[in-house]
């Protein structure tokens, strides 16, 4: 089969599982991101250090990071903070102020999970402000019984979309299982 063939398929499969409303809710409008990126996140993991001078706090040991219905674990998270302006002398750019967090990065076994959706590999960057995840490392995106897999997953959270690229070497897969199937076997 022709790669213009696999292309199209993996565009179909990312159609549907980018655009999947829950409780089959439809509607002219864009979807509001299930989760808003004011909501607080929880981490908890076995240790943490913080560099205020650095802006950067590190999680390790089982870190996992909850914001609404999202889930982030890994082996380390590591934040990153913007330099807040309101402070003065710098002395207050660690904890006091991660409010203003800028991005995450996952490291070794991570996963994230939201709803059905999962997407695992072996390093993850989180961008606060334009709501992007890019997975790496043997990436794959679960949604029910569909699979892809490819070098590196990209999500864009608030538009509901996302990529998957391999490199040159290799190919994207996917396993997608039509609607009509499930339906019928009800």
């Amino acid at each position: 089969m022709s790669g213009k063939f696999y292309r199209f398929i993996i565009f179909v499969f990312v159609l549907v599982a980018f655009h999947y409303q829950p409780g089959g809710v439809q509607g002219a409008t864009k979807q509001k991101p299930l989760i808003e990126k004011k909501q607080p996140i929880q981490i908890v993991s076995d240790r943490m250090d913080a560099y205020n001078e650095e802006r950067i706090v590190v999680f390790y040991g089982n870190a996992v990071a909850t914001q609404g219905a999202r889930t982030i674990r890994a082996d380390r998270l590591t934040l990153y903070y913007r330099q807040d302006t309101k402070t003065t002398g710098g002395s207050t750019a660690g904890l006091e102020s991660t409010g203003n967090l800028e991005k995450v990065e996952a490291k070794g076994h991570v996963s994230i999970t939201e709803g059905e959706r999962i997407v695992t590999g072996e390093e993850a960057v989180f961008l606060q402000d334009v709501q992007k995840i890019t997975m790496t490392g043997n990436a794959v995106l679960r949604e029910g019984e569909n699979v892809v897999r490819g070098d590196r997953i990209v999500v864009f959270l608030d538009e509901n979309r996302g990529v998957v690229e391999s490199l040159e070497n290799r190919r994207v897969t996917a396993i997608i299982y039509p609607k009509e199937k499930e339906e019928k076997k009800k």
